[in-house]
């Protein structure tokens, strides 16, 4: 493709954390990138995601930046949910056994430093108001009167995303609950060093420790439908606190208060054309599980190498590789609905009989170890797997464990490239391992060995998950 009479290669509209992600990678490819954002620069909103899941920290080790985000946050090793079920994350087969609870700032100051190193270009108060595309590219129109062209433009600038409305991809789904208050407060009495989730007397309540001092609460009163202008104040907080939690831990010093509501919807195509969608433009759904910002990024993992392939192999070739992106990403997108839903709506079913149905619930993932782990694993995202073609080594679409090679080194290490990793067993020679998508990269894998004494041999994407495997 000849992208010299463009102003960039991809347009990146949203600098979240999904944004971010794939811009920094995008650019660490060698791809001119341009991120465009509507917020003046500097603004943070401290509303926004505070857990990373077990998942996204090993998209972020891969990059070099996990262990500068650890200090950051609290890490919590298991979930309290409705008093009676605890699911335990220490377990998890995973170098980080825990949900990091740390600002999403944090996370977005990380990525963005590593974007801009990587070359990425950032415009602040710059609105997306129109978009066009061609076969050969795609121009955006900013609010100020200027526009940018690109070979692609990708859209993760959230559940009003200008670029989805722009090309006309429908967003259909529903408000689920209404009327949620969230909170950042100090309290007097320090809880259990838990992510608390409680469901009494029609209300709902969550907790969970920033490990500064500060805490996040999330709250909801079933008999209490406001609308989103109506002022939060503290008491309002408290008093959820005590109906789901038993406690308000004496809640003081609030730094922000605020009301929302909650949406399941989901895009029924991710691209159209050379437009495409990731993060919340893609999918929202309920705060449940605090899976949002954490699939987001996972989306950008997934789409970034594909993205920057496409802008070296010939169109046809290149759009097989994007079409992967949605074949790959949308049904996780709906089992992320479906999970966060479900845990809403056994937590707010209203009346007798449905407490009786809950505890019933509970009482059976409780007492059942294989899906508590299956939780663990879902709510983690190390559960996530892609189909495979048929005939395919079993390992084929599945993550790769974060095996040691020789030298010391970890295979998170290694992707730290951005590269394809074929992974050897120590001793042998090293084969030759085409992947389904034989012709991307191919020439430019980084090889190692692993130090397990295991027989496979592996073929990891960029995105860590396995695209060829041959042995036991």
């Amino acid at each position: 493709m000849n992208t010299d009479a463009m102003h960039t290669d991809v347009i990146v509209v949203g600098a979240g954390p999904t944004g971010l992600l794939l811009a920094g990678d995008l650019a660490a490819a060698g791809a001119r990138v341009t991120v465009l954002e509507k917020r003046p620069a500097g603004l943070s909103n401290l509303t926004r995601a505070f857990a990373v899941h077990a998942r996204s920290l090993e998209v972020l080790d891969a990059r070099g930046l996990a262990d500068e985000l650890l200090p950051k946050g609290q890490p919590v090793r298991s979930l309290q949910l409705f008093q009676r079920l605890t699911i335990n994350l220490a377990d998890l087969p995973s170098r980080f056994q825990y949900v990091l609870i740390a600002p999403q700032y944090e996370v977005e100051r990380l990525l963005r430093r590593r974007a801009e190193e990587a070359g990425a270009v950032f415009r602040h108060d710059a609105e997306v108001t129109g978009l066009t595309q061609d076969a050969e590219s795609v121009t955006v129109t900013i609010a100020d009167g200027s526009s940018l062209r690109a070979a692609y433009v990708v859209g993760t600038d959230g559940a009003r995303s200008a670029v989805r409305g722009a090309v006309g991809i429908p967003f259909p789904g529903r408000a689920v609950i209404r009327s949620m208050v969230l909170a950042d407060v100090r309290l007097a009495r320090k809880p259990g060093d838990l992510i608390t989730v409680s469901a009494e007397n029609n209300s709902l309540g969550f907790l969970a420790p920033f490990g500064d001092g500060w805490y996040r609460f999330i709250g909801w009163h079933g008999n209490r439908d406001v609308s989103e202008d109506e002022p939060v104040d503290l008491d309002e907080v408290r008093s959820i606190a005590r109906a789901t939690l038993k406690d308000d831990f004496g809640m003081h010093d609030p730094r922000f208060l605020s009301r929302f509501h909650a949406d399941e919807r989901q895009a029924p195509t991710y691209r159209e054309g050379r437009v495409l969608l990731a993060g919340d433009a893609a999918h929202v759904h309920s705060p449940a599980g605090g899976l949002g910002m954490n699939t987001g990024m996972q989306d950008a993992a997934n789409l970034g190498w594909k993205l920057a392939a496409a802008l070296r192999l010939p169109d046809g070739a290149g759009a097989a590789v994007l079409d992967s992106y949605e074949a790959e990403r949308h049904p996780v997108g709906k089992q992320v609905l479906r999970a966060s839903g479900g845990i809403l709506r056994v937590a707010t079913l209203p009346g007798p009989l449905f407490a009786v149905v809950r505890r019933s619930v509970i009482g059976v993932v409780s007492h059942v170890a294989p899906i508590r782990r299956r939780a663990a694993l879902t709510v983690s995202a190390l559960g996530v797997a892609y189909r495979s073609p048929r005939g395919a080594h079993p390992l084929v679409g599945s993550r790769a464990r974060d095996l040691p090679l020789e030298g010391g080194s970890r295979l998170a290490e290694a992707l730290r490239a951005g590269r394809f990793v074929l992974v050897a067993p120590a001793g042998a020679p090293t084969p030759d391992l085409p992947g389904a998508l034989g012709e991307v990269d191919l020439a430019e894998r980084v090889v190692v060995r692993r130090a397990d004494g295991g027989a496979t041999t592996l073929l990891v994407r960029p995105d860590g998950y396995v695209a060829a495997a041959r042995g036991q």
